[in-house]
């Protein structure tokens, strides 16, 4: 009888790319013409991220460089999860957030994408904030990769290949 192969489906991020992200994104804000005058910060405490700046447009403008600092460390911008910004006396603000693990809305969500349209001998578990996924066929498994390399929902990575 043929082993059964599987491999897990997760949504990590390193916290220490994000906080040298961060940091980057800080010294650009304090070094560029652009932002002198503007009261224009970020700032991180634990999960979430604060962007202030005097008009919304500024606020934006630091979210973009926040932004181009992640995807320049590998960190999918599916990771950060922000709000609309909102006028808090004279500065305008973004509250944001890092998201990590699959949730149980998107984990239903690919589990049913894999049912639906993945092979027919594949199985996906929901297992907490991860998905198992089992099969006897490694390519069938490595079909279900490739479906779910651009789900819009979250970031997603492959990992215990078994």
């Amino acid at each position: 009888m043929a082993k059964e192969s599987s491999f897990d489906i997760v949504s990590t991020v390193e916290k220490q790319e994000v906080s040298n992200a961060l940091n980057q994104a800080q010294k650009e804000i304090a070094q560029r013409y652009d932002f002198r005058g503007t009261g224009a910060e970020i700032d991180f405490s634990g999960e979430n991220i604060l962007i202030r700046a005097n008009s919304e447009e500024r606020a934006k403008a630091v979210k973009d460089v926040f932004g181009s600092k992640l995807v320049k460390r590998g960190i999918s911008l599916k990771s950060f999860d922000t709000g609309e910004p909102y006028a808090s006396g004279k500065e305008h603000r973004i509250e944001g957030s890092i998201k990590e693990g699959i949730d149980q809305p998107t984990a239903k969500k690919i589990s049913k994408l894999i049912r639906d349209e993945g092979p027919k001998s594949v199985k996906a578990t929901i297992q907490g904030d991860e998905l198992r996924v089992t099969s006897k066929s490694r390519d069938d498994l490595q079909e279900v990769m490739a479906l779910l390399k651009d789900f819009e929902d979250a970031a997603l990575q492959f990992v215990n290949m078994r």
